[in-house]
């Protein structure tokens, strides 16, 4: 099948100008200034594009593809995410992960979810463990995983200055990071170790003595919930300005808010303002994930959940309000993500890339359609693929 997407502003995402972008089968064939298809023998899909934005698919970093939570008991256990809530969301690649609950929600299921949503349409992948350490694994190792198991590209999500963590010690932290390292290294994966963060006293004390006292690189971590305080921020942008990753949440619950989290979108200001390098900011939704609210006892006071539509809901506000170039708010979803997790065919439009689009609307950015791996799975803003059981 070939398809032509015509007369199209394409940011890859930098701004690219007005191209006819084709797409043969899954994959990118090309950008051109303009296709004809009058005289041809060969059927071609054409899409219009006048009037849209194509931007590169939306990669999410950190989803709870099968449910999450349970904080709150067993009835606080929040669903597997559908499909299709991923593709209106217009994510085309998405990474799966455990969190709190490593008994009742393990690797096989995670994986068997993965395995899943690929089968639907979208690519997946997903990290090793859960919030504890030692790591729980598929194989007999964080590096048996990474090695063995096409789905798993890093770790995570382990658990730091958090009462629900496994208070591990620095030593036992290093050695997981070190272990997801070599991994990665000899799987050709990021070997990602992707970090939550509570808000406890020691905050991101374990990633700076990682990043400066061992060889290990900022690289190997991302952590991730950087945003849920005004201190934790504000130690986010020395981590980062030293080097570090760093990933700011994008779901909230207006109810459940807390008055010193920060938006994502006003975030992601901040930072530039600050003087981070955009390519070391990313975004994720947290998907899926329960949005537990504690008292200063650790009392469970409130209880939401995670959602994947909030992850370009957060790159859009941050465009429109905090007038944040179109071409850095999106990298944070796209480029800088794919460079992370090392998805080498992921994350810009480009010849050979995957054929991952999500057009919007020029004038509102809302998002018109979406094509993942080739295939148009949202249009007019509604899935038109969904899962065998949707």
């Amino acid at each position: 099948m070939i398809t032509v997407i015509k007369g199209v502003k394409v940011y890859s995402p930098k701004y690219e100008g007005i191209k006819d972008v084709v797409i043969v089968s899954d994959k990118i064939e090309g950008l051109y200034e303009n296709v004809d298809v009058s005289n041809t023998f060969i059927p071609i899909n054409i899409i219009e594009g006048k009037g849209r934005l194509l931007f590169p698919g939306f990669i999410d970093s950190h989803v709870h593809i099968n449910g999450g939570g349970g904080e709150g008991g067993f009835k606080t256990r929040t669903p597997e995410i559908k499909f299709s809530e991923l593709t209106k969301a217009g994510i085309t690649t998405v990474v799966g992960c455990i969190g709190t609950d490593g008994v009742c929600r393990d690797m096989r299921s995670l994986i068997a979810k993965a395995n899943a949503l690929e089968e639907e349409g979208i690519t997946t992948y997903c990290y090793t463990g859960s919030y504890e350490i030692p790591v729980k694994t598929i194989t007999d190792s964080i590096k048996g995983d990474l090695m063995m198991v096409d789905k798993i590209i890093g770790v995570g999500e382990i658990a730091l200055s958090d009462h629900r963590s496994s208070q591990a010690t620095l030593n036992e932290f290093i050695n997981v990071v070190a272990q997801a390292r070599v991994g990665g290294l000899l799987s050709g994966k990021a070997g990602i170790v992707n970090v939550h963060l509570g808000d406890g006293a020691r905050r991101l004390e374990y990633l700076f003595s990682t990043i400066e006292e061992t060889e290990i690189p900022g690289a190997q971590l991302l952590p991730t919930h950087i945003n849920r305080s005004k201190k934790l921020f504000s130690v986010g942008i020395d981590y980062a300005k030293k080097g570090g990753f760093i990933d700011l949440t994008t779901s909230s619950d207006p109810k459940y808010l807390e008055p010193e989290e920060i938006r994502a979108s006003e975030g992601l200001k901040k930072l530039l303002d600050s003087g981070v390098e955009i390519s070391h900011i990313t975004f994720s939704s947290d998907g899926n994930g329960s949005m537990p609210v504690f008292d200063n006892n650790g009392h469970l006071v409130g209880l939401g959940i995670c959602s994947v539509k909030s992850l370009y809901e957060e790159v859009k506000e941050s465009i429109k309000k905090y007038n944040v170039d179109i071409e850095e708010a999106l990298k944070v979803i796209t480029s800088n993500v794919a460079s992370v997790l090392k998805l080498r065919n992921k994350g810009s439009i480009e010849r050979g890339r995957d054929a991952d689009f999500v057009l919007v609307n020029a004038d509102t950015l809302e998002i018109d359609k979406v094509i993942a791996m080739g295939k148009l799975v949202v249009d007019k803003g509604e899935a038109i693929v969904k899962a065998t059981f949707e």
